[in-house]
């Protein structure tokens, strides 16, 4: 009876072990999508921490083709925008999670409004034992297809000067 009753106990934990796995990255995804939100605030809000929330060797890609910075470098281009009382302000309009199966790496995409239109940004994000670090972060204006001969005559221009 024993036996029966541990083989039943065994055979029931198994069958539920999908569920907490899709809650455990339920979970996950939630304190991404906050740990992003917050980065994001703190650019709004002039914090220092946003710097923090990046990987000591992460990288930040702006908008520029100039534009590649390792966080120390980026924390020294953008001190002028931290002395004021708000950096950049990002809105969140919409933003996909994905994971590794083990939630040891996290990519994103999301849509933002913010004061140059519309961008779109995608990051890599590690989960480590000290908390969520961004890895990788890239930021994109968006160009609606009808403008793009346009603005790439304007870049081409630029480019040869």
């Amino acid at each position: 009876m024993k036996k029966l009753l541990g083989l039943i106990s065994l055979l029931s934990f198994l069958t539920c072990l999908p569920v907490f796995a899709e809650d455990s990255q339920a979970q996950t995804i939630q304190k991404i999508n906050q740990f992003i939100d917050e980065w994001h605030d703190d650019a709004a809000h002039s914090r220092m921490a946003y710097f923090d929330k990046m990987a000591k060797d992460g990288v930040y890609i702006g908008t520029d083709k100039t534009e590649r910075w390792t966080r120390e470098d980026f924390k020294v281009w953008a001190k002028p925008a931290f002395a004021r009382p708000s950096a950049w302000a990002f809105k969140v309009l919409d933003r996909h999670v994905a994971m590794t199966s083990d939630q040891s790496v996290i990519w994103f995409d999301e849509q933002l409004q913010t004061q140059m239109g519309i961008c779109q940004a995608s990051g890599v994000v590690r989960n480590t034992s000290d908390g969520f670090q961004i890895e990788h972060y890239q930021l994109s204006l968006t160009v609606p297809n009808e403008l793009i001969d346009y603005l790439s005559e304007g870049v081409k221009k630029i480019e040869q000067k």
